[in-house]
């Protein structure tokens, strides 16, 4: 391949261990009227169906729900587009440059971009309505009607709130108002009665039947005198 006034690149294949698809690009050149060759570099370059890795991806585009672990540390961009000035807490103006001058709130609060973003991925995962334990529970088993639902304050109140019942999956978890579970505090079950059926006696010993029994040869006679203790 031609790279310029006498200077061209030869490609070679490439036969090392774990460099399949790569090449040897070796570039050469020469003086104007010098018949001797000179190589200038040689850099092994990938082919077209060389195995490469994955394109580098910075870590905070990396990192996913659920990887912080204890002990590490997230730094927020100063710009995220999540977070709003804390004393912008109202529509009005008046409101928003007093509690600046004071300081009220805090630094920052979630913007209406992250609020929208935050209620967007609850209600679509499992504290939604399409999560397996709330499609499988009864359809008026909703969390909005149970007496452990405790509604968060706030623009996010008419849609979430966090359970309270000890024994449900979702407790202390944010849980959309039309989610559900069989731990309903209205789930309640009427006690019915049951017919028991009475088995036939088997055996009656409520009667007293009685038994002539013949006396076998030897037996003492009735005129005979009884020793002491009954003993003949």
């Amino acid at each position: 391949m031609a790279e310029g006034d006498r200077v061209v690149t030869h490609f070679f294949e490439s036969h090392l261990a774990g460099y399949q698809g790569w090449r040897w690009a070796v570039t050469v050149t020469r003086v104007p009227r010098s018949r001797h060759v000179t190589v200038c570099e040689t850099v092994l370059l990938p082919g077209p169906e060389a195995m490469l890795a994955p394109a580098w991806v910075p870590w905070n585009e990396r990192v996913q729900a659920g990887d912080l672990g204890v002990g590490d540390l997230m730094p927020t961009a100063p710009d995220d587009e999540r977070l709003a000035p804390g004393y912008v807490l109202s529509d009005d103006a008046a409101v928003e440059e007093v509690s600046w001058e004071l300081g009220l709130g805090r630094s920052r609060v979630m913007s209406r971009e992250g609020r929208i973003e935050t209620a967007q991925r609850w209600y679509d995962g499992e504290a939604g309505p399409e999560a397996p334990i709330s499609t499988a529970a009864p359809r008026n088993a909703r969390c909005g009607t149970c007496g452990f639902y405790l509604p968060l304050a706030g623009s996010l109140r008419s849609m979430f709130g966090v359970c309270g019942n000890l024994y449900a999956p979702d407790d202390a978890k944010a849980v959309s108002a039309d989610h559900g579970c069989g731990a309903h505090s209205e789930a309640l079950l009427g006690a019915t009665e049951q017919p028991v059926e009475e088995l036939p006696t088997v055996y009656d010993d409520s009667e007293v039947e009685a038994v002539a029994v013949s006396r076998a040869p030897g037996s003492v006679e009735a005129g005979e005198p009884a020793e002491p203790y009954g003993h003949s």
